[in-house]
This record gives structure tokens, sequence and C-alpha cells, in this order.
């Protein structure tokens, strides 16, 4: 199990957001946190990834645990962050925001490489010298995952991917996010988009009012019409 989070409780101040929340993920496994605007999401890879760090209960990464680790000191062990606004730099080109992120695997075997990137993603290489700024969405998703995939990581989170992209760059990013997987990146991917969701991913979570309220194959959650109407349809 490369993470396991155990009843954690999070809070944003006064206010109470995550109840006894508790997940897993296996090695080179794409699971999906599905729920509604407010659920509960964000806050929980907000909290795996420390920035807002839980109040109580466990986070384990390879069996380490990091709840109380800073964030920098989570990304140096392996999770890379793609939060849902992306926070590309505006400023600098393609190939910088690449160059910017790049770290060496712990094992200096392999590892991802500008030139990697390019190849999961080849709009990418024809936009290098375009700054963050004039890309469009889909293009700035791209770069987003490929400047988290330049850190190396063994665990991606990914907060609300397709949102806002046409139907046609929806279906090319879950053709590179599962290819994910082949190169020994588990993804925990955070998503309302419910036709995304079961195309890509095996196993899911379901997260309603901050409390995990149904777990299993992805396919038996989403074809349960009771579920889908009390947790996941506006």
């Amino acid at each position: 199990m490369i993470l396991e989070v155990t009843d954690i409780h999070t809070y944003y101040g006064t206010s109470h957001v995550l109840f006894g929340l508790s997940l897993k993920v296996k090695e080179c496994e794409l699971v999906a946190l599905l729920g509604r605007n407010g659920a509960g999401k964000t806050t929980t890879l907000r909290s795996i990834m420390g920035t807002t760090p839980p109040q109580s209960g466990s986070i384990k990464f390879q069996g380490q645990e990091i709840s109380t680790y800073p964030p920098y000191s989570i990304a140096r062990l392996g999770i890379g962050f793609i939060p849902d606004n992306k926070r590309i730099f505006p400023d600098l080109t393609v190939r910088d925001n690449l160059q910017i992120a790049a770290r060496n695997r712990r094992d200096r075997g392999g590892g991802w490489t500008i030139s990697r990137v390019y190849e999961l993603f080849p709009a990418l290489k024809n936009l290098e010298k375009r700054t963050g700024a004039h890309l469009s969405g889909g293009e700035q998703q791209m770069l987003a995952i490929g400047r988290a995939l330049m850190g190396n990581p063994l665990l991606l989170l990914m907060d609300e991917p397709t949102q806002g992209l046409a139907p046609l760059l929806v279906r090319h990013l879950g053709e590179q996010v599962m290819k994910l997987t082949e190169e020994g990146v588990a993804v925990l991917l955070s998503e309302q988009n419910v036709a995304f969701t079961s195309w890509v991913s095996e196993r899911a979570y379901i997260i309603d009012h901050g409390a995990i309220r149904h777990e299993g194959p992805t396919k038996d959650l989403l074809e349960n019409e009771e579920i889908k109407k009390r947790y996941l349809l506006a």
C-alpha cells in the first residue's frame, strides 16, 4: 500500500471539514474520489499534501507517517500535487515551467525528463517557447501534469483535472492519465465528472459532508442509481 489515510479530522480555523476520513491507494493504482462541490475532496488532497494538515488521525506514505510533515518534505518523499487552479508560472515558458520542477529520482534510475514529458504530451513540445499565460486551459492542464511528473513522484494527487476542458481534451487527458500507472505512478483523482471517472479508474470512494460514504469498484458504484442521485448528481 503506497498511501494509507486513517481517521483524519481536518479543520479550517474552527470549521470542522473532514470527519474521520479514511482511504487507501495501492502502488500503480488509479483511485477516484467522487463527490459534489463542497463535499471535502480538495481538503482531502490538501490534508495529504500537508497544505491543510489534519489535527488528528494518520497519513502514511510507503509506511511512513507524514501527517505532521510540511509540504516540501512530503513532495521530496515522492508525492506530487496538481491543484484545481493548476498554478502555472505565467511568465515562464513551457520548458522553463518544466525545468524548474526537475528533481532526480532517489534511486537514480530512469525517471521523468522534459523529453519524456513531451512524449506523453506532444503538444507541449510545439509550445515549449510559449509562456504559461498564453496557454489554453487544456494546455495548462497538460503542463501542470508534466511539471508534477518532473518531480518524479510515486503518487500523484490530481484535483478536478477535467474542470473547464472541452470533451475532446477530456478524452485525451484520460488516455494520458491512464498511462501514468503503467509508468509506475499511483494516482488519487478528485473529480465530479462521473463519465470520466468511470472510464479511467477501477476503484472509487464517494465523499459527502467530509466523510467517506461508499467505496468499491467504480463501475459498481456508478451503476447504483440511488448512490448517484444522493451523492453525485446536482
